[in-house]
């Protein structure tokens, strides 16, 4: 008579995706963001993994949790493992879904620097159906749904599969009957200095640079968004620090002059990015050539 004894269970999947997102992120909360739910969730689904294991894979401090030498042992394992999963349902999705393009991009540069580039990509690519998701941080295209993402990086930390498009460089930038009324930086003392929430220090790190010896209280108005600040600055209603890729139209419009000479490179630069699952796709090579107008300079992945 034949024996079938029950098959010992492995640990659940989800508790395995909590603990590799604790071990890379370094705590439960900074997992628990990732992936959407809370904390305790976070932490019950380790603890059955630990109770699985019969091991502790985190030690428990006031300040927060650190990996054990077991949990230290296997972290890069399941970091690699789950990439190689995000990887795999990347290409099923590519595979299934080859005309839906799908870009990420920060929010300033999709609605300055993308949005007019798209309508002439939608005419050369009829049959492409393509979404852009406006997002302050890149997402990790090993893992999450995007072909494409568009943002600014350190210059140092330009890897494979990146193009780097424009240096950023910054200057001062106003509506042409705002201009009229300085020459000279120390002038601006009288002026209404706009502001962009996320580039929140653009105005100090000018001055330091371009005027180091001109101080100024530079409180003005603050915006969630660059692009409503770029708006308001068209509209007259004060000076903003300009980032070039993102100005450009405007100064080419006349609708905004830069205001001096003094232009400012920053160690960041422009950057579109490809997902490795996209690489052999003729719909985002397409895309990928007009974005960096010389064609193709990605380096695959």
């Amino acid at each position: 008579m034949a024996v079938s004894p029950p098959r010992p269970k492995g640990p659940p999947l989800n508790a395995l995706r909590a603990f590799e997102a604790a071990a890379r992120l370094g705590g439960f909360t900074a997992a628990a963001d990732e992936l959407c739910v809370t904390p305790g969730a976070v932490a019950q689904h380790i603890k059955a993994l630990e109770e699985w294991a019969g091991a502790d894979l985190f030690e428990r401090r006031s300040q927060g949790v650190r990996l054990t030498s077991a949990g230290e042992a296997v972290t890069q394992n399941f970091v690699d493992a789950f990439d190689r999963l995000g990887e795999a349902v990347q290409a099923l999705r590519a595979a299934a879904l080859p005309n839906e393009v799908r870009i990420a991009a920060l929010p300033s540069l999709a609605q300055l620097w993308l949005s007019p580039r798209l309508p002439e990509i939608r005419r050369s690519l009829p049959q492409t159906i393509i979404s852009v998701t406006a997002t302050e941080q890149p997402p990790n295209l090993r893992r999450e749904p995007f072909d494409l993402c568009l943002f600014y990086r350190d210059r140092d930390h330009v890897g494979d599969g990146c193009a780097e498009l424009a240096r950023d460089t910054i200057f001062p930038v106003c509506a042409p009957a705002v201009a009229k009324h300085f020459t000279s930086v120390a002038e601006l003392s009288n002026a209404t200095f706009l502001h962009d929430a996320t580039w929140s220090e653009d105005w100090n790190v000018w001055l330091a640079r371009a005027a180091p010896d001109v101080v100024l209280d530079t409180k003005g108005p603050t915006f969630s968004l660059y692009a409503l600040a770029v708006e308001e600055a068209v509209n007259g209603a004060g000076i903003l620090i300009g980032h070039e890729a993102l100005v450009a139209p405007k100064i080419e419009a006349g609708k905004l002059v830069q205001l001096f000479d003094h232009a400012v490179p920053l160690q960041h630069s422009l950057v579109l990015q490809r997902a490795s699952s996209a690489v052999n796709s003729a719909a985002i090579n397409a895309i990928i050539a007009a974005l960096t107008d010389t064609g193709s300079t990605i380096t695959k992945v």
